[in-house]
């Protein structure tokens, strides 16, 4: 187990020493496994680089990430909820279907998204790098698996207090769901800011740059910064770091009940 966990912490320790070393010491083969001394001027030369919008690519990673956790939970909370609690026709076939989207690959679909994005104007802008990553077939199952299992019985004093399913939506079921809702914002946040494919079709602009694309463009310039390639790295990670580490037990412990959950 040692071993293991030597070998999973290393790529990190490597990254991390990297940043925080010369140009010069990074490249050499001699350099020390423990460096005697640490550069944190790097931190100001990434943040100064005019070549490389380090900056706004954070924001707008973390803007983009904001906005679209925030529609994703709400869309999909809703969509969950209507296909677990409100009865109707189409109901399973709707859901088969949402579950169907799930073995497409995006790799597949991102040309047409592209073309109706393209049509819209979006290209570039803030609506075009959101709205696609809103809806998620993936937050819709687990939602509906939760609401599945929600107690009929406060469902049944909402609507002995006149509430119909809007009310006990909003009044009951939400504020008894806060457990799921934190876990899938966690993932639909992390999922945001790792975007890679769709960020960097659609951000043509450098204005529009996520902090994945902007980290990308280290290796297409005619002079690669490793330390700062490195750096940048380890400074962009920490923020679902951070966020996946103080969730992780309500995570495992929220997804796996959604997901042993059957249809009733």
């Amino acid at each position: 187990m040692i071993i293991l966990a030597f070998l999973f912490i290393l790529p990190f320790y490597i990254m991390v020493r990297n940043g925080f070393m010369t140009e010069a010491q990074v490249t050499s083969p001699t350099s020390p496994f423990i460096p005697t001394s640490l550069h944190f001027e790097n931190i100001t030369e990434l943040f100064r680089d005019p070549e490389v919008p380090f900056v706004d690519g954070m924001v707008n990673s973390a803007v983009i990430s904001i906005l679209q956790t925030f529609g994703q939970i709400l869309i999909c909370m809703l969509a969950g909820y209507g296909l677990a609690r409100i009865p109707y026709r189409w109901a399973n076939v709707i859901f088969y279907s949402i579950l169907a989207t799930l073995m497409i690959p995006f790799a597949v679909i991102f040309e047409p998204v592209y073309v109706i994005v393209s049509y819209l104007h979006w290209v570039s802008t803030l609506q075009g790098l959101v709205v696609p990553g809103i809806f998620s077939g993936f937050t819709t199952f687990l939602f509906r698996q939760f609401f599945l299992s929600f107690p009929h019985e406060l469902e049944e004093a909402g609507r002995v207090d006149g509430l119909g399913y809007w009310g006990i939506f909003w009044r009951i079921v939400v504020p008894n769901s806060t457990g799921i809702i934190a876990a899938l914002s966690v993932i639909s946040f992390i999922a945001g800011w790792n975007a890679f494919l769709w960020p960097l079709i659609i951000g043509q602009d450098q204005s529009a740059w996520t902090i994945q694309v902007v980290i990308s463009n280290f290796l297409n310039s005619q002079d690669v910064n490793l330390h700062e390639l490195f750096l940048s790295t380890v400074i962009a990670i920490l923020p679902w770091w951070s966020s996946s580490s103080s969730c992780n037990a309500l995570l495992s412990k929220v997804i796996d009940k959604a997901a042993s959950k059957g249809k009733k």
